[in-house]
């Protein structure tokens, strides 16, 4: 039975499910041209909000807010940072076509524009793709409700899906237009969200500190299977389940989750990301081609980063290794790769030290001129990019590790033995004991290119206790 709570129904309908909120007028309001009276409260309750929570989204209305505060920034939060917006043009209502241009300006898509068939929406809006609705006598009839929830399901559905289309004329139009993002921690609004998420963030680290590890992953499985519909839930959560996947090394389970998020939250770069390193760990038939053409389109569309590159020298640097101890002839070609991947990630954030102590210890592995050119230029520039960060007193995991790697690839052993422990203490506050793993790797391919075994015993000796720390 899991040891940790999952999520009662209430708290996953508001905090953990994703918001919906609804732009639309009021109560009782005559459409200027037509003269009809409109029952806008009617049409929220009859055709907008059934199809909103039947996609198992949290629906809101703008009248509904209870924070206390004042309405407008509530308002203007929702309309910012909800995951969805359907806003209804009926009658041309000057804040309602205000708030549509904020949202438009604010977030490239999950805008939903509907109207009442009662005249054509104006036209500077003709190009938003809007779902109409038909009134009798200023009220939805059973036959239109249904319609309109259909409607609204199917726009909702598609948006939960892969790829994510953009429904904002300013990101249409623009490319790289920025949008806004400001955090839900700043608004009032979403004080259950952010509360709920420290509180799921305790869960799941709680569950990633059972022992042995399999207890671990089967007590995640539990919360993953407690949250439901991926394809709803709120994108921090999904991304922290996922990430915790990783602290235990459930690589299987990082893909599986990835394949039930919804579009939007697969189309983020972090997400794609930690999807190409699970498949690259899983190492299953086709998974590393897939997860370098994961991070080929991530070079594309955003650019260079250290982590992207970081990443696919990571598979490179693995596949050098496989094709080496098979003594298969590709493995030079594949070291190369490595080496350049990783150069490239620390020359793009040269503050960012994990490519460049990768790129060391690869080159490394060749005995030229060239290589060992390229390690007298590179060695200070990762050196100082890991003592900005802390050196070996910081807090980070991976700035102590660079540290240790340094140490051992520069022969000094008493900074090595001060940064080991550390390393390891690090590793464990953080449940995250694959990562010593990591280090451990590195390390080995330091100690492969010792002169002798006298020469490599104070590397292989740091191995051994990363090994033993890493089984504990």
């Amino acid at each position: 039975m899991p040891i940790v709570a999952a999520p009662s129904t209430s708290t996953a309908a508001g905090a953990f499910r994703q918001t919906c909120f609804v732009d639309m007028p009021f109560g009782r309001k005559v459409d200027p041209k037509s003269r009809i009276e409109i029952d806008f409260d009617q049409i929220y309750d009859k055709g907008i909000r059934p199809a909103v929570e039947q996609a198992g989204l949290s629906c809101i209305r703008g009248d509904q807010e209870d924070t206390g505060g004042i309405i407008h920034a509530a308002m203007y939060a929702r309309l910012l940072l909800a995951e969805f917006v359907i806003a209804d043009m009926t009658t041309a209502n000057p804040n309602v076509f205000y708030e549509l241009g904020v949202r438009h300006a604010a977030r490239p898509y999950t805008t939903i524009a509907i109207f009442a068939t009662l005249g054509a929406p104006p036209f500077d809006v003709n190009m938003v793709r809007a779902i109409p609705y038909e009134l009798t006598d200023g009220r939805l009839a059973d036959a239109s409700a249904q319609a309109l929830i259909e409607a609204i399901r199917r726009r909702i559905d598609a948006a939960l899906k892969s790829p994510v289309a953009k429904d904002s004329p300013l990101f249409q139009l623009f490319d790289h237009f920025p949008g806004i993002e400001i955090s839900h921690e700043l608004t009032d609004v979403f004080r259950d969200r952010v509360a709920y998420a420290a509180d799921f963030k305790n869960r799941l680290a709680t569950a990633r500190a059972l022992k042995p590890v399999e207890r671990a992953r089967q007590e995640l499985k539990a919360i993953d299977t407690a949250l439901g519909d991926m394809r709803t839930a709120e994108r921090g959560v999904v991304v922290d389940l996922m990430l915790s996947y990783r602290a235990v090394e459930a690589f299987a389970e990082m893909v599986d989750l990835y394949e039930r998020m919804s579009g939007e939250v697969q189309d983020a770069a972090v997400v794609r990301q930690q999807l190409a390193f699970a498949l690259n760990r899983r190492n299953g038939p086709g998974d590393r081609d897939r997860a370098v053409e994961i991070l080929q389109r991530l070079l594309v569309t955003h650019g260079e980063s250290a982590e992207t590159l970081g990443l696919l020298g990571r598979i490179y640097k693995d596949r050098y290794k496989e094709a080496a101890q098979s003594g298969d002839v590709s493995a030079a070609g594949w070291l190369d790769e490595a080496i350049s991947a990783y150069v490239r990630g620390f020359e793009s954030e040269p503050l960012d030290y994990y490519p460049g102590i990768n790129a060391l210890t690869l080159l490394a592995q060749r005995d030229d001129p060239e290589a060992e050119a390229e390690i007298r230029r590179l060695a200070p520039l990762v050196t100082y990019a890991a003592v900005r960060r802390g050196g070996d007193k910081a807090q980070d995991y991976w700035t102590v590790a660079t540290v240790l790697e340094l140490a051992c690839f520069n022969r000094d052993q008493a900074l090595a033995q001060r940064c080991l422990p550390r390393a390891v203490m690090l590793a464990r506050k953080a449940n995250e004991m694959w990562m010593l793993k990591t280090t451990r790797d590195n390390l080995a391919l330091i100690a492969s290119r010792r002169r002798d075994e006298a020469d490599a015993r104070p590397v292989n000796d740091i191995i051994a206790a990363l090994d033993r720390a890493a089984q504990e």
